[in-house]
């Protein structure tokens, strides 16, 4: 299975390391082009603004719309959740706009309050999960036709609709790749 990075800014190269230790071919898209032959994408965690802003200006903001309303696997971290969502809060910022979820950007506050938990996530077994969350978002709502994988408190911090899958934290930024692994079976129809 061949899954792209977007390439843009962020955690880029953790989630290339991760990909192929889950057993997938991982390569890096810096150019819409680069999208043609994947069998889904990561849209890692960064600076959500910027990253909304490049993904505008090279033309991916268009082509991803159209490939995830048609069903191609998105998997988006962090910054990517803020970016697959339909509402960000208090923010005009560009989006995919794909998920039926509103988010709030900083949900737990700023880079000082980043901190580590253990989530429990059913559908990767009995373990916990320990979540990095960087100046992490988090969902307030989502729709129907979205599934919540895990919440931390009240807060929805990993979800999926279809073939898209967002998480608040970083799993890129761990051993445990349990969660590129779920994305790949979700972008194998087997999830």
């Amino acid at each position: 299975m061949k899954i792209g990075v977007l390439d843009l800014q962020g955690a880029v190269s953790e989630h290339v390391r991760s990909l192929e230790k889950a057993g997938a071919e991982a390569v890096r898209v810096k150019k819409v082009g680069h999208l043609a032959g994947l069998d889904g994408l990561v849209i890692p965690g960064g600076e959500s603004t910027t990253i909304g802003r490049l993904m505008d200006e090279y033309g991916f903001l268009d082509a991803l719309r159209a490939m995830g309303s048609d069903g191609f696997p998105i998997f988006g971290t962090c910054a990517g959740m803020i970016l697959l969502a339909r509402d960000i809060a208090r923010s005009e910022q560009p989006r995919l706009g794909l998920m039926d979820a509103s988010v709030e950007r900083n949900g737990f506050g700023r880079q000082r309050e980043s901190f580590e938990a253990d989530l429990e996530i059913p559908v990767l077994g009995d373990d916990p999960f320990r979540a990095v969350f960087i100046r992490a978002p988090y969902a307030s709502q989502v729709g129907e036709g979205v599934q919540v994988l895990a919440r931390l408190g009240e807060r929805i911090v990993l979800y999926r609709q279809g073939k898209l899958l967002a998480a608040a934290f970083h799993p890129e930024l761990t051993e445990d790749t349990r969660l590129h692994s779920y994305f790949l079976r979700l972008a194998a129809g087997t999830a």
